[in-house]
């Protein structure tokens, strides 16, 4: 069987250079390259070919969560390495499909890498609550007094442009282009603000976000 060929991506030189020393000892790995997260990536997917991207998101994820969204449609899938809890639910709506921690055994990371490759999603086991706990909110907590039922996390600035646009009633292609973005982006923070309301629908986030007067109609 041939080797499971990986582009290793992380903004710290030493991050890469350190994640793909551990990765070559892995039997059945091959770390075809090493980028950072602020290259052309589906560019850098061309030259190197790789099987499977494993992304080293570091402490601050921000806008490497963005750059995913943007990313997923066109590479191979998207391995992300993440220092703890906060950001799992948005790593993975934003199209990751394998999560693990950022301090893992490497044994554990190439376990995770070759499950993605067979069509499996992997989550580590300190993240699965975390991940589970919107869709596992009851629908009527939406409906609760707010000062007994807070936001699981708080909005971003374009989360919340977003949402008073969605609250507007419009579409995602309509939201895409007043805020200058792609509509696959807007997707991604959609999904992001129904996960932190812990709601499961548009209708439901706007009533919410207004309940907690966070936006206004």
């Amino acid at each position: 069987m041939a080797d499971l060929r990986i582009l290793v991506i992380a903004d710290d030189p030493l991050a890469r250079a350190g994640l793909a020393s551990l990765l070559a000892e892995q039997a059945g790995c091959a770390v075809v390259g090493r980028v950072s997260g602020t290259d052309d990536l589906p560019a850098m997917v061309e030259v190197y070919r790789p099987d499977i991207l494993l992304w080293d998101m570091s402490w601050q994820p921000d806008s490497a969560i963005e750059r995913l969204a943007l990313l997923v449609e066109r590479t191979p899938p998207v391995a992300v390495l993440l220092p703890d809890e906060g950001r799992v639910g948005e790593v993975w709506s934003a199209g990751a499909r394998a999560i693990v921690r950022r301090d893992a055994d490497p044994v554990q990371v190439a376990a995770a890498l070759r499950a993605l490759t067979q069509g499996l999603g992997v989550v580590d086991s300190s993240f699965a609550a975390a991940l589970a706990r919107p869709a596992g909110l009851s629908p009527q907590r939406a409906w609760n007094d707010p000062k007994n039922d807070p936001l699981i996390e708080g909005l971003t600035a374009r989360e919340l442009a977003v949402l008073r646009l969605v609250a507007e009633g419009l579409p995602n292609k309509t939201i895409a282009l007043r805020l200058g973005i792609s509509e696959h982006t807007v997707k991604f923070h959609v999904n992001a603000i129904l996960g932190k309301l812990g709601v499961a629908s548009r209708t439901e986030a706007v009533f919410r976000a207004t309940r907690l007067g966070v936006i206004l109609l």
